[in-house]
């Protein structure tokens, strides 16, 4: 029992450290079974010590102490593409897309995919200024910069990122 409880706590712990980590990172960092992770993090659950989210296809986890909108913005600022995005914007202010784009060095629908999920899970908003001329903001500026500062992207993401920015870049037209 004693080696269960510890890796719980190591688990429990990781997940206090890293809010918003997702179970394959759980797994790979702690260098433990599928099966470990998930009998653990059931007990966690139902002991209300962890709370799980899913958001685009991974399941995040949490210390409770995270609302929904916190754990949206932990969930999505794990990616360097968004997080670089939201630093951008904080320093920015509301900017066009296409700046945005621009100085980051991203292809506008690489862009457009980070920029559409951000929005919906109401982070950023588009705000519209007349015909043809929109601008992105961070819809809760000091609640970003909290929350960025407790993550870091896993180098996993970090790869994931580059390579879309790759393929992007690479069947982008020439100008």
């Amino acid at each position: 029992m004693a080696s269960g409880g510890s890796t719980r706590e190591r688990i429990h712990s990781h997940i206090a450290v890293h809010p918003g980590v997702h179970f394959n990172e759980i797994v790979r960092d702690l260098d433990l079974a599928t099966g470990q992770v998930q009998y653990h993090l059931r007990r966690l659950i139902r002991r209300d010590q962890v709370v799980d989210r899913p958001l685009y296809g991974k399941t995040h986890y949490y210390a409770p102490c995270f609302d929904e909108w916190e754990q949206r913005v932990l969930a999505l600022a794990r990616r360097e593409t968004p997080r670089e995005m939201l630093f951008y914007l904080l320093d920015q202010g509301a900017t066009r897309p296409g700046n945005v784009a621009d100085d980051l060095d991203i292809a506008r629908s690489t862009l457009e995919w980070h920029l559409t999920r951000l929005d919906e899970q109401g982070i950023v908003q588009k705000q519209r200024q007349g015909a043809g001329n929109v601008r992105i903001a961070i819809t809760e500026p000091d609640r970003t910069v909290a929350l960025l500062a407790r993550v870091t992207p896993t180098a996993s993401d970090k790869l994931a990122d580059r390579f879309l920015r790759f393929v992007d870049h690479a069947f982008e037209p020439l100008e």
